[in-house]
């Protein structure tokens, strides 16, 4: 009699076109609903309290809405999609001259296997940038080398993508002055830009402390025996085998000047010039040329090095647009406003600190169905707002609640297309990594919600 075979969790695509059809039967289910909208100062539609009304004609999605959705996610997530690949070529570009690889032999001279201090810095760096900058696509190319540099310290893919995605996560959540959601859902609140930072600045280290310690707990684990770890024997997820790390020469150390003064770039344009995933891109096809240029690569090379690099993320790109998808179907089915105000309504009969836990609850919740930061800031802080003011909770308490589930959210809903992007470029399964941040995502939680309760019982404004 032959052994039972035991259950084995579905690829990440599977689990994605699962999501999709749960999706496509809410519109089924929930009546179709929408607030109406009005223009702000700034020119961006958010919604007005008080006005959701059922759409009684409300288009009906049928089945073939699950197939039709995917060609359309995937052109309305073109930017990161397109974005990943022109990273992927970049990478494998500079991946050919040695210079990463040399790099990584020269950081492990310097600091030997001290993995702790690799957790500490990294987290801690990652989160910085994102709870100033609101920088979260750019950590992508970084990917690659934190693998191969965790691999060199015997740890695992999911320790090294810990490090990145519990640094953005932590940073966006426990943000200071993130201009993509904090501004925004303080310029709907009517707030001043970046008010409140005295409460940010002492709460952010206490969310670091929770992040760090759960990663390093895991790393600990997985030095100490292989197989614990959580992608044990899933050949996808494995890093590359060691290799004897090539010497540092005059070309490899242009190539990583080249490189960084490419990621200053970035910033510089970020910060003076608004650019986004286009400009972006671009900087990373002319890093490519210069590279080239730098190590004598012939164009033929450059071409097929580059070509490479952007095929083996396409599994990525699609896993993009799937994520894409479920929003989509949502959004068609006008189903969107009606769980926003189906969640909203209850708080306003809760006492003060109930309801802004309650607020913390619906935003976390929200984050699953809208995976844009500011997008999610429109949709629910023209509602969250109001509905503090008539149970005695300061607006800024409600924008708290806002870049709490947001940013925490991050980390682990599969239709963020930047987590399911550094997930497929790690190779890791999303019911892997699901075990692993589960845990985490709780106790951040719960620390959110007694900064929540904190925060009304001292008046925070």
């Amino acid at each position: 009699m032959s052994e039972a075979k035991s259950f084995q969790v579905p690829h990440t695509l599977v689990l994605m076109f699962a999501m999709m059809g749960l999706a496509l039967i809410l519109t089924w289910v929930l009546p179709s609903g929408q607030f109406e909208t009005v223009t702000n100062d700034h020119g961006r539609e958010v919604v007005v309290p008080g006005t959701f009304a059922v759409v009684e004609e409300a288009p009906t999605l049928t089945p073939l809405a699950l197939f039709t959705s995917v060609p359309r996610a995937m052109a309305d997530a073109q930017g990161i999609i397109f974005f990943v690949l022109l990273i992927g070529g970049a990478l494998a570009v500079i991946r050919e001259t040695g210079a990463i690889e040399a790099f990584l032999g020269s950081v492990l001279k310097t600091f030997g296997e001290n993995y702790t201090l690799l957790i500490f810095f990294g987290i801690g760096c990652f989160a910085f940038a994102s709870a100033t900058l609101g920088i979260a696509e750019e950590y992508i190319p970084l990917a690659g080398i934190l693998i191969a540099l965790c691999r060199a310290m015997k740890l695992d893919t999911v320790a090294a993508i810990g490090i990145m995605v519990v640094g953005y996560g932590v940073g966006y959540g426990a943000t200071l002055m993130n201009p993509f959601t904090l501004i925004i859902a303080q310029e709907v609140a009517e707030l001043e830009p970046m008010s409140g930072l005295w409460f940010r600045l002492l709460i952010l280290p206490f969310f670091l402390a929770i992040g760090i310690h759960h990663v390093w707990a895991y790393a600990r684990r997985v030095r100490a025996d292989h197989a614990a770890s959580l992608v044990h024997g899933i050949e996808s997820a494995q890093a590359p085998e060691e290799e004897e790390m090539p010497p540092m020469t005059a070309k490899r150390m242009w190539v990583l000047l080249a490189s960084l003064g490419a990621l200053a770039l970035l910033v510089y344009g970020i910060m003076a010039h608004g650019w986004y995933l286009t400009e972006l891109g671009a900087v990373f096809i002319g890093l490519s040329i210069v590279v080239a240029l730098i190590s004598r690569m012939s164009p033929d090379t450059l071409a097929i090095s580059f070509s490479k690099g952007a095929a083996e993320l396409a599994g990525t790109a699609i896993l993009i647009g799937f994520a894409r998808s479920i929003g989509l179907i949502l959004e068609d089915g006008m189903v969107i406003h009606t769980i926003v105000n189906g969640l909203a309504s209850p708080l306003i009969n809760l006492p003060s600190e109930a309801s802004a836990v309650g607020m913390l609850g619906i935003q976390s919740l929200m984050n699953i169905l809208v995976s844009s930061g500011s997008g999610q800031a429109y949709l629910t802080m023209p509602l969250m707002a109001p509905i503090g003011d008539l149970v005695g909770i300061s607006r800024q308490i409600s924008v708290l609640a806002f870049q709490f589930g947001d940013g925490f959210m991050n980390m682990i809903v599969p239709t963020n297309p930047v987590l399911m992007g550094i997930l497929g470029l790690a190779g890791i399964p999303y019911d892997r990594w699901l075990r692993f941040i589960f845990p985490l995502i709780l106790k951040l939680l719960a620390a959110a919600a007694i900064c929540m309760v904190v925060a009304v019982q001292i008046g925070y404004q």
